[in-house]
């Protein structure tokens, strides 16, 4: 992970932290359980997150889509895999950025819409 990751983390920590740790929330409130008491340091929260975070299973956007001259493009706006004959990707890594619900609709969306496009099949007209 790049820094700027790490620190953004971390602060999510001492964040969730600083709000359980409010006097309103002491009923309710047991032993920190995740990452620990004794993870305070930025070295120790690094490590545990890199033991134990997950990606929540809904990963996106891991395979730009773009124009055959960007260097970070992974597909073309078909799907196919630039500088392969044959191979496209159709899932959720061509979302460019995480939605804020499940990923499964869109990704049967751009499914759909590639399906059309691999039996050459017109694109529908677009309504205002």
């Amino acid at each position: 992970a790049a820094e700027e990751d790490r620190r953004v983390v971390r602060e999510g920590i001492r964040i969730a932290r600083h709000v359980a740790g409010q006097e309103a929330l002491a009923p309710y409130r047991g032993e920190e359980i995740w990452p620990g008491a004794h993870v305070q340091s930025d070295a120790d929260i690094d490590a545990w997150v890199r033991a134990k975070g997950e990606t929540i299973y809904h990963p996106v956007g891991t395979a730009k889509m773009g124009t055959r001259d960007d260097p970070m493009a992974v597909v073309d706006k078909d799907c196919k895999v630039i500088g392969m004959e044959g191979l496209r990707v159709v899932d959720a890594s061509v979302i460019p950025l995480l939605i804020g619900g499940n990923t499964n609709a869109p990704t049967i969306m751009i499914a759909e819409k590639i399906a059309d496009v691999i039996r050459g099949r017109a694109a529908l007209p677009a309504y205002v």
